[in-house]
């Protein structure tokens, strides 16, 4: 298998049409069984990594910058041969500015990170999320300080709404300071939002996007069924299982899948397989983060990157999920 490469938005950095998230690594998933998952995807040519200072997800303050120690003996004597991202904005320790986009925490989190990953720099350096009570040019201002510095070669977000992001890019041209290169939303078959506003915002800006959740948590596999949900997944771990059971776990999500899972029938296909392939097949997306708590998980959602949807799936499966747009058409 070779996993096809594009550039990061209007960057001349390429990076693979996959690219793995970490978030499992440390909580759900040991480091042993997280450097297979390491080794097989890199295997298979995914050659960018996304993580996070505070995952792993589910492990509460106590484990924040695990899954980063993980990625970085992972790294150790072949860092040049990845694309490294990683975030900040989350809660990483007791007190009151060890969170949020201010100058200090931003600073603070950028050399914390790169500790624990063991190495001097990141390639893409991303706010985690839109932190309102600080000021934009000071989070701008902290983050041009990275950049210049070397400490990242490029910034991003995620998370944010289209107008939020669309103000930050203003300033920072205004200002002459380094510029967001790509956007990281959630993006699946049951959360089609971004669609009608932050990704034509990005195609016009020419940013990267990299959608996270194309599986819904995994909920697109088809695994789940109704009533409690399963043991040993994102909908039952720590403190992520709140989060992910509000996102999915309803029946008009149960009842799309299963109308999902019939029309991929049809076609003789795999729905986790054909859900990956979905979120890349919009001209918008650069790559899309897949993920895995065991390595032969990988094997569906890296067969994605390799399968041109039909046309006439993708429009029954746009149709099917229509609704998950919220309120496209007008009244």
């Amino acid at each position: 298998m070779s996993i096809p490469t594009t550039r990061l938005g209007r960057t001349g950095l390429t990076v693979s049409r996959l690219c793995l998230g970490t978030m499992t690594f440390g909580f759900q998933t040991d480091e042993e069984t997280s450097r297979a998952i390491l080794d097989k995807a890199a295997g298979a040519g995914v050659n960018f990594l996304d993580t996070a200072d505070v995952y792993p997800l589910g492990g509460g303050l106590e484990a924040a910058g695990r899954t980063e120690e993980i990625v970085g003996r992972w790294l150790k004597g072949k860092r040049d041969r990845f694309i490294l991202a990683t975030k900040c904005v989350g809660r990483v320790g007791p007190n009151a500015w060890d969170q949020g986009a201010s100058r200090k925490h931003i600073l603070d989190a950028i050399d914390a990170s790169l500790r624990r990953l063991g190495t001097d720099y990141v390639d893409l350096y991303q706010l985690h999320s839109d932190d309102r009570d600080t000021p934009i040019d000071e989070t701008l201002e902290a983050l041009d300080v990275v950049v210049r510095s070397g400490k990242a070669r490029y910034i991003g977000v995620s998370n944010y709404l289209a107008y939020r992001l669309a103000r930050a890019l203003g300033r920072a041209d205004v200002r002459g300071l380094a510029r967001f290169v790509s956007v990281q939303p959630r993006y699946a078959l049951l959360f089609r939002e971004i669609e009608r506003e932050l990704l034509p915002l990005a195609q016009e800006e020419g940013l990267g996007v990299i959608p996270y959740n194309p599986l819904a948590g995994g909920f697109l596999t088809g695994k789940h069924r109704r009533g409690e949900p399963t043991a040993g997944t994102r909908f039952t771990l720590g403190a992520a299982a709140s989060i992910y059971q509000q996102r999915y776990w309803n029946e008009r999500a149960f009842a799309t899948v299963e109308k999902l899972a019939g029309i991929v029938a049809e076609a003789g296909q795999s729905l986790t397989t054909v859900a990956v392939a979905w979120v890349l097949a919009n001209p918008a997306v650069t790559s899309a983060i897949i993920g895995a708590s065991r390595p032969d998980q990988l094997d569906a959602t890296l067969a994605a990157a390799e399968l041109a949807l039909d046309p006439q799936l993708k429009a029954r499966l746009d149709e099917a999920t229509a609704e998950f747009r919220h309120g496209d058409s007008p009244r």
